[in-house]
């Protein structure tokens, strides 16, 4: 009689357990570097309420140095709660430059800034923005 091969054979197994090994090296790092741009994004999001305040002035008065300030945006600067990626945003004065600050968070470091600058184009009355700084270097943010 013949005998029938019943279950796996000790080399199928461990072809599979490889494979698993493979996928796992090449996820993890993959799956890291989305949570750290999951939780950058609450920085970003952060500058934009700035943003919009800054576009608006600007349509108003043309004048980058006229809007360099939150009170003469007449906005509260956001910050951070006690825990999240977001610290804190301030405006460059004379630039009107948005620099958001992030805290240690989900693999986000704190030295991690962003800088969102505007450049005014007086022929047209629109602002184009650039990002620098931490947030461009990591990838969290595309120019």
């Amino acid at each position: 009689m013949k005998n029938v091969q019943k279950g796996f054979t000790l080399i199928e197994l461990m072809i599979v357990v490889a494979i698993i090994g493979i996928l796992a090296a090449v996820a993890l790092p993959a799956y890291q570097s989305y949570i750290k741009k999951a939780a950058y994004s609450e920085v970003v999001s952060g500058m934009a309420s700035v943003k919009t305040a800054i576009g608006v002035c600007y349509s108003q008065t043309p004048s980058l140095p006229a809007c360099d300030t939150a009170a003469e945006l007449g906005i509260v600067l956001p910050t951070g709660m006690t825990t999240g990626a977001l610290a804190s945003v301030a405006i460059t004065a004379t630039t009107a430059a948005i620099v958001a600050t992030p805290r240690a968070y989900k693999g986000v470091l704190a030295s991690e800034t962003c800088t969102l600058s505007p450049t005014a184009d007086a022929t047209t009355g629109t602002i184009s923005w650039q990002y620098s700084g931490g947030c461009l270097d990591q990838g969290y943010v595309k120019n």
